[in-house]
């Protein structure tokens, strides 16, 4: 019954009523700016290009005022993003004023992850704002919007054509957020090697498949202009900070010995034509399409990948609490078959280094065997050499006796022979006084 009254008031007409009198609600257009002014905005960009390309120069030029910005180095190891946020006022309009500066982009031999902190940053934006918009109890409406609205890309001018880095960035990025492409630094090339560099650079950006952001030409308001401006795409720009009297005023200029490039003259340069694109005619739409096109992008998503999605004519009605009961439940089963795995995981390890731990037992018993094997072998091997050494010191003293008896014995012999030879000596000294006594006796 409730789908047939559905169909009966899909199927009826608008009526077109005419009023008596002055109502009021032609108003509201006055409501929204006065809320709207009353609020503030914010303006959120995204400056990527090379180190010492002149990204900080331009944003000085563009505001006309002076960010404070630490000098980056050429010596930086990986590419890391520096935002500041500025508070801005303009009459009445206060603008709340976020640069994003790629720190070290370019500055590395190997140059092929220069991209991803900055996809990395973009997303973060873009999930701070989700996470907000998913809050039981949101405060959009004073949150501040990080979001990046718009992306100046700084091409280098190298009169021939885009590097390798610059399209697979861009390439990367034309997705996540509208790319303004801008060569920076257009005073160093000459006029007709300019418009052949842009040429160049729309011809690679549409053969490479870049989208770029193009200005909408659907406001009548604006599309003489903006098919215009799209025409001069990319933008040669020059900045300075720097005050130059050429004639009778002062002028923002580059001062060089053989003249000056007038920042805000459009023959110089497009600095007058990106800043009336950027600030002046299209900051809402590239606010607009921030959200309608990268963030809803972003968010379908992660809504999709978080089990939500869109009901059809044909399905049945979307239901969030069945939707989340029916997460929670295949949550809660991939939870549980995570901790089967992690249990028999670590049973299996366990079994592992059970076994490895009795396979270094064993081997430690072995070990230990052989040791000891060797230990009583070489015992053994010890006292044989001991009892042959008592042996050989047994033997030895007996033949010490033995030499020192023989010794004794030689000793006393030679003692005793020299009494004997005195006797005899004694006896024959006594012979010649007998035989002179017996001779005497004979003569007489």
């Amino acid at each position: 019954m409730a789908a047939d009254h559905k169909d009966v008031f899909a199927s009826e007409e608008k009526r077109n009523l005419e009023l008596g009198g002055h109502v009021g609600f032609d108003s509201l257009p006055d409501q929204l700016v006065s809320k709207s002014v009353a609020q503030g905005f914010s303006f959120n960009i995204l400056c990527v290009g090379e180190t010492g390309i002149g990204k900080s120069t331009l944003m000085n030029t563009l505001f006309n005022t002076t960010f404070e910005n630490e000098e980056a180095s050429h010596y930086e190891s990986e590419v890391h993003l520096r935002s500041q946020t500025y508070e801005l006022q303009e009459s009445n309009v206060n603008l709340k004023l976020t640069v994003v500066h790629t720190v070290g982009f370019g500055d590395q031999i190997n140059k092929e992850e220069s991209h991803k902190p900055i996809l990395e940053y973009i997303d973060a934006q873009f999930e701070k704002y989700l996470e907000e918009e998913l809050r039981i109890k949101r405060s959009l409406f004073n949150c501040h919007d990080t979001r990046i609205h718009t992306c100046l890309y700084f091409i280098a001018p190298t009169g021939h054509s885009l590097k390798s880095l610059d399209l697979v960035t861009m390439k990367k990025l034309d997705s996540k957020v509208n790319i303004i492409p801008v060569i920076a630094k257009a005073d160093t090339v000459s006029k007709i090697e300019l418009d052949k560099l842009k040429i160049k650079i729309m011809s690679e950006l549409v053969s490479n498949g870049v989208q770029i952001y193009q200005f909408p030409t659907e406001d009548e308001a604006v599309a003489e202009i903006n098919s215009s401006m799209n025409t001069h795409l990319p933008f040669a720009v020059v900045g300075s900070v720097e005050d130059v009297k050429v004639g009778n005023k002062m002028v923002k200029a580059r001062l060089y010995p053989w003249g000056s490039v007038q920042v805000e003259n459009e023959n110089h340069c497009d600095f007058v034509k990106l800043r009336e694109m950027l600030l002046r005619v299209n900051m809402e739409d590239l606010r607009e399409q921030t959200h309608a096109r990268h963030y809803e992008l972003y968010r379908r998503c992660k809504l999709e990948e978080m089990g939500f999605k869109d009901t059809n004519p044909d399905s049945q009605s979307f239901s969030l609490q069945q939707t989340y009961e029916a997460k929670r439940k295949e949550f809660l089963l991939e939870l549980q078959r995570k901790e089967e795995e992690m249990r028999q995981m670590f049973v299996n390890k366990v079994k592992e280094t059970e076994a490895e731990l009795k396979e270094k037992e064993k081997e430690l018993h072995e070990r230990f065997e052989q040791l000891k094997r060797m230990h009583q072998d070489e015992k053994k091997n010890l006292e044989e050499k001991r009892r042959e050494l008592e042996e050989e010191m047994n033997a030895f003293n007996r033949r010490k006796v033995a030499a020192e008896t023989l010794m004794g014995q030689a000793l006393q012999g030679c003692s005793q022979q020299p009494f004997k030879k005195d006797k005899d000596k004694k006896n024959f000294f006594s012979l010649p006084s007998a035989c002179s006594l017996t001779s005497g006796r004979n003569l007489n």
